[in-house]
């Protein structure tokens, strides 16, 4: 997906409002993710009369016309800055590898569209800078980061009561994303390596439940860590333990591990009057929370703690129709700007604290600092080891 051809009448101003008409919407990178959960929610919203899938790019010509022609979409491109100029979407759905997110996202934003870019956003908290440079001021364009853990019926509930202290305030909590990734996961070349997946379970795997635990509890305060490869010979970790305090004060426990055969996503949070749990693998339902209320709490009242109301899973589709309500309203969405932010600022607290063996303060992560250009910050033991030349073995 080419960027380097300038196309004359690219960048232009925010789109009018888009009230009465459906949403242009583009999906950039026609592999599984595009495939398996953007593609069916632009097309949910299509059905309602929401959106319309006009164009696909992809860097491989003969997957995107085979893309387009299995699922209709009339027009196929192999360069992004060319689709953009004779399309104009309204919406970019970014469906590539990490190390393309900053380049195409920008693209988008300069052609005056929105963007719903998978996670993780981009490889490093410079590349997010430079994309929030980006964003429009006033009404957009924006761009919104997929955390679709975020949304649905029972994160809004449990939010709601978490904001109201309806549990009393949260004390103590726990985040576990323990997966299982065997060794031929990662003899895919781009896997285990900073530069291609832009960290190890942290980045890819764990993002999700950290980001959701954040979206509850608010902002953290300070991050000690400790990181290792204990099976995979890759750059990235392929385990991670971090202690958090938040702002709140309570305090969090968070393991990001790809060496669990007993595969688990868990969020616990233990309140002053209730425990609300979490307990799923890529995806929750009402029937994935469960609130243990304290001794003493009265029956109506821990009644309405489990009412958590029509179900309503969480998805790319749920996200994706908030995004579309913001994108009508011309309001900042959820998951972009500062807030879509804070998960990739704590992986990278995370990889500080383990890899300097120090105590990493909300906000220090900034500009000078290794690891904002890069997550690895250049760590002894971490960081990429350049090949050696052959004329340095030779002599």
């Amino acid at each position: 997906m080419s960027t380097s051809e300038t196309h004359p009448g690219t960048s232009q101003a925010p789109a009018a409002p888009l009230v009465g008409r459906r949403i242009r919407a583009a999906v950039i990178g026609t592999g599984a993710i595009g495939r398996g959960s953007h593609l069916p929610a632009l097309a949910r919203l299509a059905e309602e009369g929401e959106t319309e899938v006009v164009a696909a790019v992809d860097i491989d010509a003969t997957a995107v016309g085979e893309f387009c022609r299995a699922t209709g979409i009339p027009h196929a491109y192999t360069d992004l800055e060319q689709m953009l100029h004779e399309q104009r979407p309204h919406l970019v759905s970014i469906c590539t590898p990490p190390t393309l997110h900053r380049e195409q996202t920008i693209a988008a934003l300069r052609a005056g569209a929105w963007v719903w870019c998978e996670k993780p956003p981009v490889p490093t908290l410079a590349d997010y800078d430079a994309v929030e440079a980006e964003e429009g001021k006033d009404g957009g364009p924006y761009a919104s980061i997929v955390f679709q853990h975020r949304f649905g019926s029972a994160s809004r509930h449990v939010r709601r009561l978490l904001a109201e202290q309806a549990m009393g305030r949260p004390l103590v909590a726990h985040c576990q994303t323990t997966w299982y990734r065997d060794t031929a996961y990662y003899a895919v070349p781009w896997r285990g390596r900073w530069a291609t997946e832009g960290g190890g379970p942290a980045m890819g795997h764990g993002i999700h439940q950290m980001d959701l635990l954040l979206d509850l509890l608010g902002p953290w305060r300070e991050v000690r860590a400790m990181a290792g490869r204990l099976v995979h010979d890759v750059e990235t970790e392929d385990v991670s333990t971090a202690l958090i305090r938040f702002e709140n004060g309570a305090m969090a426990t968070v393991v990001n591990s790809v060496l669990s055969p007993d595969e688990v996503s868990r969020i616990r949070i233990d309140c002053e009057r209730a425990t609300v749990e979490l307990t799923h693998l890529y995806g929750h339902s009402n029937a994935n929370w469960r609130i243990t209320p304290a001794p003493g709490v009265p029956g109506d009242e821990a009644a309405a703690w489990q009412d958590f109301g029509a179900d309503v899973p969480s998805s790319h589709l749920e996200q994706l129709r908030e995004l579309v309500a913001s994108m009508r309203a011309g309001e900042r969405p959820r998951s972009s700007g500062a807030d879509g932010r804070t998960s990739l600022e704590l992986i990278a607290a995370i990889y500080k604290a383990a890899f300097t063996d120090t105590t990493v303060k909300a906000g220090e992560i900034g500009p000078g600092d290794p690891f904002h250009a890069a997550m690895h910050g250049g760590a002894p033991g971490w960081a990429p080891v350049a090949p050696v030349a052959a004329e340095e073995v030779s002599a």
